[in-house]
């Protein structure tokens, strides 16, 4: 039984990185494709385009996808009704691959011999295309857009008897950053890519008993389950209900967990590879102030994603934090004809300066990234016009010179402002009085890392530093753009 539902999609900002994916999954809950919206809804920051549940009764499978939030698809009871079972897998979506219509929501849901299998997918599959063209020369038909399907019919292909490898066959042949979790009739499965990159942790319901997967520890959180573990990198965890069985088909390799997870994507009152990242962001800030303080009276967040490390700026500074800046949480698709004007406008839609706060003050901002520049400068412009004295920005992430592969939405290399200047250059064209940006040693150190490990890194950092863990067959079979941005980050 499957329920399609449409609605407008969520206005994002092309002037950050965008999230990848939100999954999560639940086995025996008298409640289970409740307790999943629930789980996505405080995922929701980790995508905004879309949103499914697919749910399961021991028999029968039930879906429901759609587009736009999690609160539009299942606030109504009678979509829950329609969602029976005591097992369910979600997924939010943020669009990396496939364009964002119905039927690239996930999670996709097929019929197999040995019964129905739904499949929710965080990340990208750097192999997709070339994978896609060998299974359409075999007479595989994609309904789909998105690279998440290729795992459907790499499993349908395989010759293995049980669902479990097959699953671990079609993860053999696909070379990304991946978490993924899977609903058969038999089992919850989850799986993380080889190295780790995407994040999947293990969590248990309190009372009866029952399993959670899920992307970040804050949808434990509001479901009332306990954090058990991450799920380890390579890992295949089988959910049923004999409990929790643990498959290495790839050994036990050294992760490269996303640094950005720490920086900018997760949410800060989760628990990332066992650390808090609301104090790992206060900890970015205080590095920061440590290495590139300037004279200031008052240190401003740029909403939110700035708040923690501007606190660990201030605190380490001895600088006062204030709210210079006051985000509207309420902003939803410019309801006016967007001329030219109002696309320079827009930047107050989504923030106001607080001129007491601001007028006759040396103002340090302090934000997570620049990508295209575009907002830091009306920010920069917006405090200007508010009275501050100066403006210097600061940065609690090195400078993305380099596009992601790995399921993060970057601009193009060439779109990328610190690839394309100098942090002088930077600074002139945003219209601060200066910048500067955290270290990759800074972050390191401030993540208790002592530094990075050049010959090893400890984190996946390609995004700053152009050294890219997993390799990017595609780059070969895609168009010359994206071969240019990899022969461009060498």
């Amino acid at each position: 039984m499957m329920h399609h539902a449409a609605g407008p999609v969520g206005t994002g900002d092309d002037d950050k990185l965008h999230e990848e994916c939100g999954v999560f999954g639940v086995w025996d809950c008298a409640d289970a494709a409740a307790v999943t919206a629930l789980g996505l809804h405080a995922l929701q920051h980790r995508g905004q385009e879309a949103t499914g549940i697919v749910s399961s009764d021991g028999t029968r499978f039930h879906s429901h996808r759609g587009l736009g939030l999690v609160g539009d698809n299942f606030s109504d009871p009678r979509v829950m009704a329609g969602l029976p079972g005591g097992r369910a897998v979600g997924h939010n979506r943020y669009a990396t691959t496939g364009e964002t219509v119905l039927r690239n929501v996930q999670p996709l849901y097929a019929d197999f011999e040995f019964g129905g299998l739904a499949v929710g997918h965080n990340g990208n599959l750097t192999n997709a295309t070339a994978l896609r063209r060998a299974l359409v020369r075999r007479g595989c038909l994609f309904q789909s857009t998105t690279d998440s399907e290729v795992f459907i019919h790499l499993i349908a292909i395989s010759l293995y008897a049980t669902v479990t490898d097959r699953l671990i066959d079609a993860l053999k042949q696909v070379i990304g950053a991946y978490s993924l979790i899977a609903l058969t009739n038999e089992a919850l499965i989850g799986a993380r890519d080889p190295l780790g990159v995407r994040p999947l942790i293990l969590g248990r319901l309190a009372g009866n008993g029952g399993w959670v997967l899920a992307s970040e520890t804050c949808a434990l959180d509001i479901v009332g389950a306990d954090f058990v573990r991450d799920i380890e990198p390579g890992e295949v965890v089988v959910i049923d209900d004999a409990g929790v069985r643990s498959i290495r088909p790839f050994g036990r390799p050294r992760g490269r967990f996303c640094v950005f997870e720490y920086i900018y994507f997760a949410r800060p009152d989760s628990v990332m590879e066992g650390a808090g990242v609301y104090e790992a962001r206060k900890r970015i800030g205080a590095e920061l102030g440590r290495e590139s303080h300037v004279a200031a009276d008052v240190v401003v967040p740029v909403p939110d994603s700035g708040v923690p490390a501007a606190m660990g700026y201030a605190a380490e500074c001895g600088v006062p934090f204030e709210l210079g800046i006051i985000r509207n949480h309420y902003v939803g698709r410019t309801f006016i004809e967007p001329t030219d004007h109002i696309r320079n406008l827009g930047v107050k839609l989504k923030h106001s300066a607080n001129r007491a706060m601001l007028e006759g003050r040396r103002v340090v901002l302090v934000d997570d990234s620049i990508v295209r520049g575009t907002t830091s400068r009306k920010i920069v412009e917006m405090v200007r016009q508010a009275g501050a004295a100066e403006v210097h920005m600061r940065i609690s992430s090195p400078p993305t010179t380099h596009s992601c592969f790995y399921g993060i939405d970057t601009p193009e290399r060439g779109k990328l402002l610190a690839a394309r200047h100098t942090v002088a250059e930077m600074a002139e064209l945003i219209g601060a009085d200066s910048l500067a940006f955290i270290s990759i040693d800074g972050l390191y150190r401030a993540l208790k890392q002592g530094g990075r490990n050049a010959e090893a890194p400890q984190y996946c950092d390609a995004c700053f530093t152009g050294d890219y863990p997993i390799p990017v067959p595609d780059a070969s079979h895609n168009d010359n753009r994206q071969l240019s941005l990899l022969t461009e980050s060498r």
